[in-house]
């Protein structure tokens, strides 16, 4: 037949594997010049070989180059978001447990939202942090919010969890509710509740902005 192979190109056409999988393999390097890895275009390494040394080794340097590139890339950004909250508002990043990451998230809820800054309530119902009532019976007693900005509410928490750490009054305030038989929790949701009144006075307080 006119499609048949002809005898002498038999051989070739199984040594190739046939089709596009044999002219991928053929035009390919071979492994034993690129000593059993090779590189695409990405930069990354990659292994040619069969040997599972070979190939986990390959793998774990492609992860290193990797971490070290979104490492960089997360420090840079940091810096800059750094850079922007102390330039952007100084006053909030004065307070104690408040950094970059919390102050972004601050600013941002904020400025999404200028409407809710008429009051300290209405921006501790924008953050999450106002009490929700949970009495039954003769118990008198709230809950934590699970609405509002949830960023913002992180960022609240974060706060609260550095000054239990780190300052004094805060953990004297732990101490007391404890003894009056409080929860743990209740108390931090005292405490989110306090940071966002703190909070509201230092963004709505007048001063000249850049």
């Amino acid at each position: 037949a006119s499609g048949a192979p002809l005898p002498g190109q038999v051989g070739s056409h199984r040594r190739g594997g046939g089709g596009r999988r044999g002219s991928l393999r053929e035009g390919s390097p071979p492994a034993s010049r690129l000593g059993g890895k090779g590189r695409d275009d990405s930069g990354f390494s990659y292994c040619k070989d069969d040997d599972p040394t070979t190939a986990v080794r390959a793998g774990l340097r492609s992860l290193a180059t990797r971490y070290q590139m979104l490492d960089a890339e997360a420090r840079l950004l940091e810096r800059q978001i750094d850079q922007l909250t102390s330039a952007t508002d100084p006053l909030l990043r004065s307070r104690f447990g408040v950094g970059p990451d919390t102050a972004a998230a601050l600013l941002l809820a904020a400025g999404d939202n200028p409407a809710r800054l008429r009051s300290e309530a209405s921006f501790s119902m924008l953050c999450g942090s106002s009490p929700v009532p949970a009495s039954s019976g003769q118990t008198r007693r709230h809950r934590l919010n699970r609405g509002g900005d949830r960023q913002a509410n992180a960022a609240l928490y974060r706060i609260v969890m550095t000054r239990l750490r780190w300052h004094d009054q805060t953990k004297a305030y732990m101490r007391r509710r404890l003894s009056e038989g409080k929860s743990k929790t209740e108390v931090i949701r005292c405490l989110k509740r306090y940071v966002a009144r703190e909070i509201y006075q230092v963004l709505t307080a007048p001063r000249d902005r850049p």
